[in-house]
């Protein structure tokens, strides 16, 4: 890979399993450089999608290309070099500490020649604890570590992959409020090309720049946040009454849930 934080782009990717299809002519794309958000429906093809694009199922049709390359032509140890996945459920049994963990994330970079230059293994583990914020929770062990502490971790294992691109399953999940706005503060400040499958709408908000819309296996719409993110599309895809208004702040979309389309329910008109 010689272009940095490439754009990743997925054309007319279709896969199924046992006769049921799961992605169905899936076409989109993730700018470079930039956070895009994948929302839908639980179902929707979300994680199926970043299995995808990370490599971990083989497609039935269609491709995933990293700029002009595509994924199935990378050699594999360059491949985990380009791309990192943190999923969504991480754990492990063993007595592992933080700085064990993260030091995983180097395994595609050992053998001398493949490391960034000027980096040991030991300086690639530095940069990612320092990059999650967590130096200070390198000795730890992981069991004992809060579900923040637990994804920060995951975070720093894959920024000392030093990726050019960056792919994360529900990144907020079972995180309190601090927590998910600390981790997606962390994530920008990397500028790696980024997706990131996301439950949250008022977080996809703030923190995507791009947004891919799946429903059913496929995708409904994609484009900037500010245009994809509407109440006509929360309704048809979510069956959500909501408004899209701009953040008082920000100017960001911010969606205000009213309930669910055609709940028998009196609201008050806005």
């Amino acid at each position: 890979m010689s272009h940095h934080s490439p754009e990743v782009r997925v054309e007319d990717l279709t896969w199924s399993v046992d006769g049921a299809t799961i992605l169905d002519r899936v076409s989109c794309r993730a700018p470079s450089r930039r956070v895009t958000g994948l929302i839908g429906p639980n179902g929707s093809g979300k994680t199926s999608l970043l299995s995808a694009m990370a490599r971990l199922v083989r497609p039935d049709r269609g491709r995933v290309l990293l700029g002009d390359d595509p994924a199935t032509a990378i050699a594999r140890r360059e491949f985990a070099r380009t791309v990192a996945l943190v999923e969504q459920h991480s754990a492990t049994d063993l007595d592992l500490t933080v700085e064990q963990i993260v030091e995983l994330g180097t395994i595609p970079h050992r053998g001398g020649w493949a490391r960034p230059a000027g980096l040991g293994n030991g300086d690639l583990v530095a940069d990612g604890l320092a990059a999650a914020g967590i130096g200070h929770l390198r000795h730890r062990v992981w069991r004992n570590l809060s579900g923040g502490e637990r994804q920060k971790t995951q975070l720093a294992r894959a920024f000392a992959q030093r990726p050019c691109v960056l792919l994360m399953d529900e990144p907020t999940n079972h995180l309190d409020v601090s927590a998910s706005l600390e981790l997606l503060d962390l994530i920008r400040a990397r500028g790696l090309t980024t997706v990131a499958a996301m439950h949250d709408l008022n977080l996809a908000a703030m923190y995507c720049d791009h947004l891919v819309v799946l429903h059913d296996g496929r995708v409904i719409t994609e484009g900037p946040t500010e245009t994809v993110l509407t109440a006509d599309l929360l309704a048809d895809v979510y069956g959500l009454d909501a408004l899209v208004q701009p953040h008082p702040r920000t100017g960001r979309p911010m969606v205000v849930l009213c309930g669910t389309r055609g709940a028998d329910i009196e609201r008050a008109t806005p």
